[in-house]
């Protein structure tokens, strides 16, 4: 028999992290990923691992998304020194993610640092360090995809084009029991069909066991024409406004489609003659290598090459790397186009482009990628009317385009057809990567329409597959860390207090029509909070 315990990415989109163990003790692991979306589930970063990492010796990267990748130097820092296989690009873009996250770890500790002296508390440390990040990356085993490799006794892997960012890939595994092979499919993030650059995701049709996203697999996209056209309308109201288009974007993969976009634009004539702002030194960095990867284009992004136009440049677009440069852009009024990242509002420039255009209702934000449970984004599309920016609340008075057809995600029906070619050889299908309601409906649509059985683990829960039946082993209950539980404890009394103030100022008020839109959005804000905090 072979287990799986589901360590990450499970009730859940982000924190991807599968162990996969043989009956002769080779273990192996799918994906190292950072959790994101709201203080609770971030807590599980800290955790202790599941396993010993220096008895680790093989990581499988999907791709380089964070979430996928973003435990990495902790996982080496802790004592793995194994090798870690993905794709050519998946490496390269590793070189530079990492290293960008281990700022933002080492920035927030600062930070946090700082705000801990002023009430008599202690240092906090990083998740990781920028030295962690970059021993990290010595252990990267570049694969080419599409060619079989042996890489424990009983176990080979195959990787192969997911189409979801540059260099993402599905894992085909292979693990023996003993007496025969198993083979399992980990889907990783499977990508739109006709998506922009990269080719459509590889049709797989055997396996005794699926692993698949279900991001979004409880709805559909708009269609990409329909997209488009909300884009340019989003631009037109800034433009007509003299306000800024805000766009949170993920450096890797949506920002270059947007650049591509209005390069499209441009070329049709469709473009205001307005400056366009990369303000993020990792998306610069990454459309560079997007730039060296012309092998992993599309037909139709290499006939745009052929033409002599580069798909990632345009003329008003100015590149800002350094602090200078991005605050310079809030300087300036009148209209222009602000990519900056990152995608989810929670961390990085855009949150200081928020904080100096959200209350502006003249200008567009446009929301262009997944959104977390308890990210700024998704309070930004839920419909509050404000948003913590900088720990201030600031009103959401501009106009909200949140256009899904230009996700790097499929949608139910990709996922179904691409689930769909594992008709005939029925494997049990457990879905991941969704939240918890989403991997639940995604499951029961697959049962419907494919016949396939499915089954929705938790977190943390392990699957022992043998070649015709699986046994769920429920998780071992864990203790919250001593340190970690008192932050959380001191964070609920501050909530709690602001909750306490809220609920006297509604008594206080006869007329409750005098409680204000904010007074109700705070409500709203400590719920939320509430949720994220507990255990």
């Amino acid at each position: 028999m072979v287990k799986v315990t589901c360590l990450g990415a499970a009730g859940s989109v982000t924190g991807s992290n599968f162990l996969v163990e043989n009956p002769q003790g080779k273990r192996v692991l799918v994906d190292c990923g950072m959790f994101q979306g709201g203080k609770r589930m971030e807590l599980r970063n800290w955790r202790e691992w599941d396993f010993d990492p220096s008895q680790i010796k093989t990581l499988f990267l999907t791709h380089a998304h964070i979430d996928h990748s973003g435990r990495i130097p902790k996982l080496v820092h802790d004592g793995f020194r194994g090798k870690i296989f993905t794709s050519p690009p998946t490496a390269q873009l590793c070189g530079i993610m990492l290293l960008d996250s281990a700022h933002v770890q080492e920035m927030d500790a600062r930070w946090q640092t700082r705000r801990n002296r002023r009430e008599a508390k202690g240092e906090i440390n990083p998740l990781y360090s920028m030295e962690d990040a970059q021993n990290s990356l010595q252990y990267l085993v570049p694969v080419e995809r599409d060619e079989i490799i042996q890489v424990e006794d009983g176990i080979r892997a195959r990787l192969r084009n997911a189409g979801h960012i540059l260099g993402s890939s599905i894992l085909e595994l292979w693990v023996s029991d003993g007496r025969q092979e198993i083979k399992i499919v980990f889907s990783g993030d499977i990508g739109k069909s006709n998506q922009l650059i990269l080719k459509d995701p590889t049709e797989i049709f055997n396996a005794d066991y699926l692993f698949v996203e279900s991001t979004y697999g409880n709805r559909l996209h708009k269609s990409f024409d329909e997209s488009k056209a909300e884009l340019q309308e989003a631009i037109t109201y800034a433009v007509s406004h003299g306000e800024k288009v805000i766009i949170p974007a993920f450096a890797v993969e949506r920002t270059q489609e947007i650049i591509y976009l209005l390069g499209e634009f441009y070329r049709q004539g469709k473009l205001p003659d307005i400056p366009i702002y990369l303000d993020s030194p990792l998306a610069i960095k990454a459309t560079e290598i997007f730039r060296q990867n012309r092998k992993y284009y599309d037909e139709e992004t290499m006939a745009i090459v052929n033409h002599g136009f580069d798909p990632f440049s345009l003329p008003n677009l100015h590149y800002s790397a350094s602090s200078a440069d991005s605050m310079a852009i809030n300087e300036k009024r009148g209209s222009a186009i602000v990519i900056a990242g990152n995608g989810m509002c929670t961390a990085g420039r855009i949150k200081h482009h928020l904080k100096h255009n959200l209350w502006r209702e003249g200008a567009s934000i446009v929301i262009v990628g997944f959104q977390a449970n308890g990210s700024t984004g998704r309070k930004i599309v839920e419909g509050y009317k404000t948003v913590k920016v900088f720990g201030q609340d600031v009103a959401v008075k501009a106009r909200v385009f949140t256009i899904g057809g230009f996700s790097a995600h499929a949608d139910q029906n990709d996922l179904l057809k691409w689930v769909g070619n594992f008709s005939e050889s029925k494997p049990r299908v457990f879905v991941v990567h969704g939240e918890v309601a989403v991997c639940e409906e995604f499951a029961g649509v697959v049962k419907e329409r494919l016949g396939l059985a499915t089954y929705v683990p938790r977190w943390r829960e392990g699957l022992v597959l043998k070649p015709k039946e699986f046994i769920a082993q429920a998780p071992a209950e864990a203790e919250v860390p001593v340190d970690l539980r008192s932050d959380m404890l001191s964070a609920y009394a501050d909530v709690e207090r602001h909750l306490t103030a809220l609920r006297e100022k509604i008594a206080r008020e006869e007329n409750r029509a005098r409680i204000t839109d904010e007074d109700i959005d705070r409500l709203r804000y400590i719920q939320e909070e509430l949720t994220q905090i507990l255990p």
